[in-house]
This record gives structure tokens, C-alpha cells and sequence, in this order.
């Protein structure tokens, strides 16, 4: 019998994999998006060949290698946190799920190393156990990364990445789903290096001086009515982005923004920590078990910590790293709730005007500086509303900066199908996890769109998590 493994996410537990007992099920849907186009065209402009996704993959390589470079030695082998994976095990572990898709799955060689297979298996090798097995030394991991893409880019060479090929291959899938698996990756190792004592990663954050939020209503009016919510079928999407399927929303008022650390900062004078009327029994009992206070990072003395540096909060940037619970608690302090995944979508995508969803916030073309912060560089989120990105209906920063909270559990759509294994992403279906929209700051461009869903404990924290808050009237 074939050994399982676990299936990936971008979360607490980071991303996870799982091999399969049954073969490779074909794709369950290959039409053409709204309007006939394909989304993807502009950052692929002659379409889906071998030369985009060897730039691609040499993109999130060289992103994964700055990240770990001016990590010492002895901080790339530490456990800096029991959620987190030393980070060396994470270089491996990009290179062993390179191997098993790109070279084993998708192009039929036989596994590079294989004694490292159960060793680089997140549900094989928990969190807890990461730092005390026998991974991969920085170099020894950093050859193994090397051996693998070369033999990647020699299954490339053959791939048939055509309508026609196999359902890995066709249309490009597997090579653009090991994209957005390193570049998710990143994000993890990211919320490491948050994590782990000041000094470790000293980088030079982006100035926000001057960078005013602009003016706006502090809510926006979503209409009643049908939209249709998840990815068309066109392009690359995760399984649990599909099927597109129609959703009926009743009207509703949604933040602008998100959530900024001076409203925080209310709830928090408020005594909104200590109120139990604001919190839900799951919620309070979290907050009393762990003596939670205040978001993860702040200091008592009013001040934030990012990375090396602790400085004042900046008061028009959203609050980050905020549980769940806690955000469903400073909803109810407000007076409001937190959308639906349904909501913020609706929000986010749909085009009344022209009777069809946008993939993006601001219509079909792919983010930009101008539009989102995304791409890591800024090493934290901006002033809400500082960029140009919104909705044409004015619902502002909604990719980029921080990951949103919603009050819906993460439960596969009507009709979903797994791909590229049974236990893709419905393992994770049921109650005990929450969605999360928009990405953060951290976010690689090539995962941020409307349809992405990310998910985590309600408890969990150290996600670039905030949230904005809606009423229904």
C-alpha cells in the first residue's frame, strides 16, 4: 500500500501534500472566462508556454533564496515558534514537492531522493517533531533544490502544455500550481521570521510618510441580489475556488476599509478584552486560557513589533495579526458583524453595471504597486485607502495589506470537485476552520484574487490577518 500523506494549505499548518491511493482525476472544469478571455493572458501574453514557467519558476526560487540569505546559521536550524518549521525544513520541502509533481507526477521519473520523502511530509514530520529530525543541512538543501529544477526543466522541455495534454499538464496546472506553492511558501516562512526574536531579519521596510488613506464613506451599499461567486473555470484556480455557482445576498453595508489600529485601539480602551458579553463562549475561553490582552505584537506600552523594529502604532494602518475570535468580538463591541465569504466577494467582484465578476477588485488587469501591496517587498501593510485599487462602488484595500476574516466556516462549494487528489482541500472542511480573503502584504501577486480562499483556527495569530466589519443597514 502507498503511503498518504497530507494535503497543503496556506495557513498555521503552512502547505501541506498529500500523495493519493487512486490516479489522477481529470480536471473538472476548462472553459473560457467571462467575456471569452483569458485572465491569465496578461501575465502569460503567448499563452501558456515552457518559457513562462521557467521564468516563473525562477522567479520564486530567487524570492525563496533573498528571504533565507541574511539568515544566520544557527537561526535558520532553530524552532523559532511551535507553529512554525525551522527554515531550513522548509527549503527542503519546496524541493521535495517539486520532485514528487513536476518530475514524478507530471513527467514520470522516478523520486531524486527518496529516503527524504517521509521526511519532508508535513503530516509524516508534525510541527513538533521539525526540529529534532534528521533534515537537510542549509547547503546539503540548497543542492537538493538545485537538482531538482534541473530535472523540472527537462520534464518541461517535453511537457505537452496544451488543452491536449494530460490533467497535470494541460493548459499549464501543475507547473502553475508549484508556482503558487512556493510563493505561498514564502508567505509561511514570512510569518517565521515575524515570529522569531528581533534581529533575525532586519529588512528595510517601505516609507509610509505621506501616504494618506484618502476620503471616503465610512461604509459602502451592496445591493440585494444574485451574483455568481467562485472561479469560472478558466486559468488556474484551487479546487475549493470551484465551481462557480450563484448566490443569492441580500443587501448589506460593508468597512470601506479595513479595521485600523486606532479603531483597535478603541476597543481595546474600551475594555473590549475584558467585556464577556463581546465574545462568544469558544472566544473567551481562548482569550482567558491564553491571557490574551491586546493583538499579537503589541507592546503594553502602545507600540507595535515587525520584524527587528518596534515602533508607535501607525494609527490609519490595519490592525494585523488579530485572531478571529478577537475580530469577531470588536464586530459585536461595534455594533456590526463580519461578512459572509458570500459578502466579500459580492463586494469584491461583482460589476452590476455589466452583469458579471471582475477578478480583481479593480477589474481584469493584474495588480500593481499602484493598485495593492502585495509582493512582500513592503514588509507591512500601508494606510487603508492609500492606493488605487478599489471597487468602482469605492470598497477600498481589499487585496493586499492584510487577510480579512469572514464568518463562514470553510465548506466546499456546491458540485466541488477535487483536484488534483480526493484530499485536496476537503480534509479541512467543517466547523472548525475559518476563511480568510485578500491576501496580505506577504502575498505573492500570483495568488491574490477574488476567488482565493485562505482558512485557519479561529485561535491562530500569526497569520497578516485583519478584518472589516458589515451591517444590514
Amino acid at each position: 500500500m502507498r503511503r498518504r500523506q497530507r494535503p497543503f494549505r496556506l495557513g498555521a499548518e503552512g502547505l501541506r501534500w498529500e500523495e493519493q491511493l487512486a490516479p489522477v482525476r481529470p480536471h473538472p472544469t476548462k472553459t473560457l472566462p467571462r467575456g471569452g478571455a483569458d485572465p491569465l493572458a496578461a501575465r502569460r501574453p503567448a499563452g501558456l508556454y515552457a518559457d513562462s514557467y521557467r521564468e516563473a519558476l525562477a522567479d520564486a526560487r530567487s524570492r525563496t533564496l533573498s528571504l533565507v540569505a541574511p539568515v544566520s546559521e544557527e537561526c535558520i536550524h532553530r524552532v523559532h515558534h511551535p507553529l512554525m518549521s525551522p527554515l531550513v525544513w522548509d527549503l527542503g520541502h519546496i524541493a521535495a514537492q517539486e520532485d514528487l509533481w513536476l518530475c514524478q507526477r507530471a513527467g514520470g521519473l522516478e523520486a531524486l531522493r527518496p529516503e527524504l520523502a517521509q521526511l519532508y511530509d508535513a503530516a509524516e514530520t508534525p510541527r513538533a517533531e521539525r526540529g529534532d529530525v534528521p533534515y537537510l543541512g542549509r547547503e546539503e538543501a540548497l543542492e537538493f533544490m538545485r537538482d531538482v529544477r534541473a530535472r523540472s526543466l527537462e520534464v518541461l522541455e517535453r511537457a505537452d502544455l496544451s488543452e491536449e495534454g494530460d490533467s497535470l499538464n494541460a493548459h499549464g496546472f501543475v507547473w502553475e500550481m508549484l508556482v503558487q506553492h512556493e510563493h505561498q511558501h514564502n508567505e509561511t516562512m514570512l510569518q517565521t521570521l515575524q515570529l522569531a526574536e528581533p534581529g533575525t531579519l532586519s529588512p528595510q521596510r517601505r516609507s509610509t510618510a505621506g501616504a494618506g488613506g484618502g476620503a471616503g464613506p465610512e461604509t459602502v451599499r451592496i445591493p440585494a441580489g444574485a451574483f455568481p461567486m467562485g472561479d469560472p473555470g478558466a486559468g488556474f484556480a484551487y479546487d475549493n475556488e470551484r465551481p462557480e455557482h450563484t448566490v443569492e445576498v441580500p443587501a448589506f453595508f460593508i468597512d470601506r476599509t479595513p479595521v485600523t489600529n486606532r479603531g483597535y485601539e478603541r476597543f481595546v480602551e474600551d475594555g473590549g478584552y475584558r467585556r464577556r458579553e463581546l465574545w462568544d463562549h469558544a472566544g473567551w475561553a481562548w482569550r482567558e486560557r491564553e491571557s490574551i490582552e491586546r493583538p499579537l505584537f503589541w507592546t503594553a506600552d502602545g507600540r507595535e513589533r515587525r520584524f527587528d523594529a518596534t515602533a508607535p502604532l501607525e494609527s490609519n494602518t490595519p490592525v494585523m495579526h488579530v485572531s478571529w475570535h478577537e475580530a469577531d468580538a470588536y464586530a459585536r463591541w461595534a455594533g456590526k458583524r463580519l461578512p459572509t465569504e458570500a459578502e466579500w466577494e459580492k463586494a469584491a467582484a461583482w460589476d452590476a453595471d455589466r452583469g458579471r465578476a471582475r477578478r480583481y477588485p479593480w477589474g481584469e488587469e493584474p495588480p500593481t504597486p499602484a493598485r495593492a501591496n502585495l509582493d512582500q517587498l513592503s514588509f507591512g501593510p500601508l494606510p487603508v485607502g492609500a492606493l488605487d485599487g478599489a471597487t468602482p462602488d469605492g470598497v477600498a484595500s481589499m487585496l493586499g495589506d492584510c487577510w480579512e476574516w469572514t464568518a463562514s466556516p470553510f465548506v466546499g462549494y456546491p458540485g466541488f470537485e477535487a483536484f488534483p487528489y480526493a484530499e485536496y482541500s476537503e480534509v479541512f472542511f467543517g466547523d472548525d476552520y475559518r476563511v480568510l480573503r485578500g491576501g496580505s502584504w506577504a502575498t505573492r501577486p500570483s495568488v491574490a484574487r477574488n476567488t482565493f480562499r485562505n482558512w485557519d483556527l479561529p485561535e491562530r495569530r500569526q497569520i497578516f490577518s485583519g478584518f472589516r466589519c458589515v451591517t444590514d443597514r
